[in-house]
């Protein structure tokens, strides 16, 4: 089993030196050895890591005014900061004060990011928008898997890193196909361009989790010789992954619907509710973990299955509840994973291998960052022509300088990428091999680049691209809804008409011929309110639910 190991300097060479690989399975012990005090160490060590985390939640916020610099950034810089202080003090042996496990990462910071992200997300803008967030989240990733793949397999050779074979090449395709949007997302004004939110935001989530499906799905097979069936069936896979996941998550959300609304948690205890809420929202990854499924499809998926049913079967005070404590969840997990990689970039180990021939280095970093805007602008700009071949309303489309946001917002590369190539290239974090050294090493440095000074930019860029429109007056914003209601709801019921006031709509005939009435998310709020919502529950189908009475006093 994988463990996650707090270090204290005197004691890192120990616990470098125990760390085996079992001979006839496949998990990995990680032993440390505590020369003295052994119960004191791992606590100086988690509590300063604790405290860290504590900085860059306050000089955060702090910083929120500038909202280019978001926790991400400030994480990194503090990270950055804190390994060069250990290296000082420990005279350049280390520079963090754990070692890196990718399991600790995809078993448990993982799942509370990406189901946050389900949990949380706009759903009529996001199935609106569906076709068009695969097209980008799944066809681009691929597109970027290709080219990526290709241009390492050709351009590495010129270099002589070392030797490399057809699965590293594939892998370091799907490494760097994996986004990171957090900057876009936190500059974007969500009301102001719903359409660019929910296609940046949707296409983030399926984009990570396709890139882990295709890294899984390469380790699987034997690629040594590939033919033409070999690549049928790995194209079949992926896809039977895709499904497979996505209908997992989708089981588990309603499962948990259905006992939530059967047994009434919230008439007698609210922490019984929130608790299995949360653990259920767990157990479907660890349950696509264990069929060897994607847990980031099947977790998201189950995020938006409770938040449509499960989270309106609970009482009052436990959707408070869950809403806070799974974005807490999340923003913790992010703030420490950035933390670690700033920590870790400075590891002396790795660049010590590294740097006996800094140039090969160099010219790796500069491949991969080139490959990068190649394969994100290869994706992007034909797919959005296409998607705006299929839109019949001009506001629909998807504008050149929308265009230009989108593929921006997929050049950062974060946690999921530093994640895979840990797991492709070194075991529990450590490394000998010249060429796996380099390969982690320019991960951390496209990483740190692509976070720092692509995140920095963001803001400016998209101020340029898409300044914010000028304030109107309410009667303003009122004419507005009068003229542009019928457009919007597309023949759903708005915010306005749920919350009871009725806005009159004109109505003319090129408006029932241009808009109509029977669309996709027609037939699908029809099916919903008439079969699903009378079973699962959800907004205006489940009683309203007390909450727990307060404790009796016993005089």
């Amino acid at each position: 089993m994988l463990s996650f190991s707090f270090l204290s300097e005197e004691n890192l060479k120990a616990a470098t030196a125990s760390y085996r690989v079992g001979s006839n399975s496949d998990t990995m012990n990680f032993g440390l050895r505590m020369v003295s005090e052994p119960d004191q160490a791992p606590i100086h060590s988690i509590t300063l890591f604790v405290a860290l985390l504590c900085a860059c939640i306050l000089i955060g916020h702090l910083l929120e005014k500038h909202r280019w610099i978001n926790e991400s950034i400030t994480a990194l810089a503090i990270g950055l900061c804190t390994g060069t202080l250990i290296l000082l003090t420990t005279q350049g042996r280390s520079s963090h004060i754990l070692l890196f496990d990718e399991q600790l990462f995809f078993i448990y910071l993982l799942p509370p990011i990406i189901f946050n992200a389900g949990f949380q997300v706009k759903k009529k803008q996001f199935f609106r928008n569906f076709m068009t967030i695969m097209l980008f989240g799944a066809v681009g990733t691929l597109i970027s898997f290709t080219i990526i793949s290709l241009g390492t397999a050709q351009l590495f050779k010129k270099l002589d890193i070392g030797f490399l074979d057809t699965v590293d090449y594939l892998g370091l395709g799907a490494i760097f196909s994996a986004t990171d949007s957090v900057c876009t997302l936190q500059v974007l004004d969500q009301e102001e361009t719903p359409l660019l939110y929910s296609l940046v935001f949707g296409e983030g989530v399926v984009n990570d989790a396709t890139s882990v499906v295709l890294f899984n799905a390469i380790l699987r097979f034997d690629l040594s010789h590939i033919t033409s069936s070999s690549a049928i069936h790995l194209l079949g896979n992926f896809f039977y992954l895709f499904g497979a996941s996505t209908a997992l998550g989708i089981a588990v959300g309603l499962i948990s619907a259905y006992i939530i609304k059967k047994l009434y948690f919230g008439r007698h205890s609210t922490d019984r509710e929130v608790a299995l809420m949360i653990l259920m929202a767990y157990l479907s990854y660890i349950m696509a973990e264990l069929f060897n499924l994607s847990g980031i499809l099947t977790v998201f998926f189950c995020g938006i299955l409770m938040s449509h049913y499960t989270w309106h079967n609970v009482s009052e005070s436990s959707r408070v509840t869950t809403k806070h404590a799974f974005a807490t969840m999340s923003f913790i997990s992010e703030i420490f994973i950035f933390l670690y990689v700033g920590m870790d970039a400075l590891d002396i180990e790795k660049w010590k291998i590294v740097s006996k021939s800094p140039g090969k280095s160099i010219g790796v970093s500069s491949i991969l960052l080139g490959l990068v805007l190649v394969g994100r602008a290869a994706s992007i700009f034909p797919l959005c022509f296409i998607s705006n071949l299929t839109k019949k309303s001009q506001s629909d489309k998807i504008g050149f300088k929308q265009q230009i946001v989108i593929w921006w917002a997929g050049l950062m590369r974060g946690a999921v990428s530093m994640a895979l190539a840990y797991n492709q290239f070194t075991r529990s974090g450590h490394t000998q091999l010249q060429e796996n050294a380099i390969m982690i090493t320019s991960t951390i440095t496209v990483v740190l680049f692509s976070t720092v000074v692509f995140g920095l930019l963001t803001k400016p860029l998209i101020s340029f691209l898409l300044p914010r429109k000028h304030t109107m007056l309410p009667s303003d914003l009122t004419n507005l809804k009068l003229l542009n209601l019928p457009l919007l709801a597309n023949g759903q019921d708005s915010e306005s008409d749920m919350n009871g006031d009725h806005i009159p709509r004109p109505v003319s005939l090129r408006m029932l011929l241009t808009t109509p009435s029977h669309t996709v998310h027609h037939f699908w709020r029809k099916f919903d309110d008439s079969f699903m919502r009378p079973v699962f529950g959800g907004r205006g189908f489940t009683a309203h639910v007390h909450d727990s009475p307060p404790e009796r006093i016993i005089h």
